[in-house]
């Protein structure tokens, strides 16, 4: 007997639910989105449910207009600086320093006082006036445009910010500008609307005290992101929705010995109901395991952070992180240690990995890649002295010896190869 069709309403219904679906991931990858993505269009239909949701379970606002949509999306822990901004393809980023981000806020400040449009060498001139502020340069800032590297970190904030779409080149080229500034030069138009949606702050930066010593810096960043929470236990237990769900959404594993005792708590007896909740929006699905909650993405899209990857970089992350899940509770590792493990699997899988990686010295660069990919998906943390200490879902890793179906190790079999 033929399957009866379904409702047409609910037909529609599922259809309309699977397009906030991709546009809540869409945002989730992209909070700051221009008429570029193929996903706008979704964002810009479902922005009245997306935006309820959003302010009900994350506290996140959403701004959608004809020309971006912007998702201000606050980071949970502020010290955590293993996802900043980033250039290049998945296999090859560039990952922005402290004296690149210095660089990009002094340009946005520029840019906000600017016209509609500037030049590249314009940027570098309010660069170099900006920077020689006694503040700056008392604290190591730095900037000339006497050498291409200096050069190359003006491009980098300008490619970012045309990345973002807060920039539209007109004419020029920016490499030729690094290689040679005399005579090189390009135009930008500026997106003042877009531009003035960058910062995401609960308040501005002006209105935190800045006095005080450098140890209160920590204190007032918070300051820049710190909501006001009603001192009711309604008040305190929405705040701690928003604050979790956002975690959940944010981060790959979040630990439960990683959170205060009224979030654990409340986590506990809401788990439940929060992970449903982000599973029907997002389809996402939870892993509960004891050492704390992962959501999993079984598309493996809504992340920008893959293990396993591809190409060498990924076999040796790989292979690290079953090396680190297999050692004793409290080996000690550090960098050189786990760099040396990379020449030793050198002659191994030499068949296998790019011939610069078989150069001699080219295993400590491979380590350290390996590392700080295990610690942004945090299955490995880092301590000031260099030490390395694998985290509870680094043991998803782990690799057992191949056994024959009758259970004996491969080796004890007669005759295996």
């Amino acid at each position: 007997m033929a399957a009866l069709p379904q409702p047409l309403p609910d037909v529609l219904e599922r259809a309309r639910a699977e397009e906030r679906q991709r546009a809540l991931r869409a945002l989730l990858m992209h909070p700051l989105m221009d008429t570029r993505h193929s996903a706008f269009p979704l964002v810009r239909r479902h922005q009245g449910p997306l935006r309820e949701w959003l302010a009900a379970e994350t506290g996140w606002h959403l701004q959608v207009e004809s020309e971006f949509a912007r998702l201000y999306k606050r980071p949970a822990d502020l010290r955590d600086g293993t996802r900043g901004a980033a250039l290049g393809t998945a296999s090859q980023t560039t990952t922005f320093s402290r004296r690149r981000y210095a660089l990009l806020c002094l340009t946005l400040a520029d840019l906000e006082r600017g016209d509609q449009q500037i030049t590249l060498a314009r940027l570098g001139a309010g660069l170099i006036q900006a920077a020689a502020d006694p503040a700056l340069e008392a604290v190591g800032l730095r900037f000339r445009l006497d050498h291409q590297e200096e050069r190359r970190d003006l491009v980098a904030t300008v490619r970012l910010l045309l990345e973002y779409g807060v920039l539209t080149r007109v004419a020029g080229d920016e490499e030729a500008f690094v290689r040679d500034q005399q005579g090189n030069d390009a135009l930008y138009d500026i997106n003042r609307r877009l531009l003035a949606a960058l910062l995401v702050s609960v308040r501005g930066p002006s209105l935190v005290e800045m006095e005080g010593p450098v140890a209160d810096f920590e204190e007032r960043l918070q300051a820049l992101t710190d909501a006001f929470v009603p001192d009711t236990q309604e008040g305190r237990n929405r705040a701690l929705r928003h604050a979790i769900t956002a975690r959940l959404l944010d981060d790959p594993v979040v630990y439960w010995d990683e959170l205060g005792d009224d979030a654990r708590h409340y986590l506990t007896s809401q788990r439940a109901a929060i992970t449903r909740r982000i599973a029907e929006a997002t389809e996402l699905v939870p892993e509960i395991r004891a050492e704390g909650i992962a959501m999993v993405d079984p598309g493996l899209n809504l992340t920008d952070q893959s293990l396993p990857s591809e190409g060498t970089e990924g076999h040796v992350t790989l292979l690290i992180a079953a090396h680190l899940a297999a050692a004793p509770e409290g080996t000690a590792f550090t960098l050189e240690i786990l760099a040396e493990q990379v020449r030793r699997w050198r002659p191994q899988y030499k068949g296998y990995w790019r011939r610069s990686a078989l150069a001699e010295g080219s295993e400590r660069a491979l380590a350290r890649q390996a590392v700080e990919q295990l610690r942004r998906l945090r299955l490995l943390a880092v301590a000031d002295d260099g030490r390395i200490r694998p985290l509870p879902a680094l043991s998803r890793f782990a690799v057992e010896a191949a056994r024959m179906p009758q259970g004996n190790p491969l080796a004890e079999v007669p005759n295996a190869t």
